[in-house]
């Protein structure tokens, strides 16, 4: 695969957490290339490395050996600062855990990645409510978090995760504490932000519906990549 088709690459990545006299092979190994405009399934049993293959190739987390690649450069050659604005200018996330501010309103989180890109007033709130209409959150943009379900907490991060257009979205299990018809709302807009926007989605999922509408699947086990199809 030519090197400007790739989006994310990762070259025998290896996570090792240790904690006290207990160490954790998280990742053993893996190589893995993600083509520009692929939407990836990330399958396996709890446990296996799933979340910390996506916070690895994301920079949210550092591997222990081995290298990624973020279009074509690798993230041990990029500073914190630098890794910080990349992701704020060219990444989406949404994480099981939400990571939402409690201090601020649903439309006050979905607006910060566009407050990091230097978005005027008008146009973040503008964006913002777009985002949450589209999620079916349209009443709820005064409302806290401490005020709102689980899953509308999971529907405000995946606004905040979309409402800039990302380049590249990693998404950890973002239909799981959704009803069925919602769930099915969110992944027709992860489809649609692929298909049309081109963005490259990397998606993991327990959902074997979901994974057999994406362009790959991968499955892992014990930290290892075990197959492609």
């Amino acid at each position: 695969m030519a090197d400007d088709e790739v989006m994310v690459r990762a070259v025998k990545a290896h996570k090792v957490y240790n904690s006290g006299a207990v160490s954790v092979h998280a990742l053993r190994g893996i190589d893995l290339d993600i083509r520009k405009g692929e939407m990836v399934a990330v399958m396996g049993p709890s446990g296996c490395g799933k979340t910390t293959l996506l916070n690895c190739l994301s920079g949210l987390d550092d591997l222990s050996e081995g290298e990624v690649f973020i279009e074509g450069v690798p993230l041990t050659k990029m500073s914190d600062r630098a890794k910080t604005k990349y992701r704020a200018l060219r990444m989406g996330f949404i994480f099981q855990s939400y990571n939402l501010l409690p201090v601020l309103t649903a439309l006050e989180n979905v607006e910060l990645p566009l407050l990091y890109r230097g978005v005027g007033a008008r146009e973040r709130h503008k964006r913002a409510r777009e985002a949450l209409a589209a999620v079916g959150l349209t009443g709820w943009e005064s409302h806290t978090p401490a005020e709102l379900s689980g899953g509308q907490m999971q529907r405000v991060a995946i606004a905040r995760a979309i409402v800039t257009e990302p380049s590249v979205l990693f998404a950890d299990e973002p239909t799981g504490n959704l009803d069925a018809a919602t769930g099915a709302r969110i992944i027709r807009l992860l489809f649609e932000l692929n298909q049309e926007r081109g963005a490259t989605l990397v998606l993991v999922t327990h959902d074997e519906s979901i994974a057999q509408r994406c362009t790959r699947r991968i499955y892992l086990d014990a930290g290892r990549l075990v197959e492609r199809t």
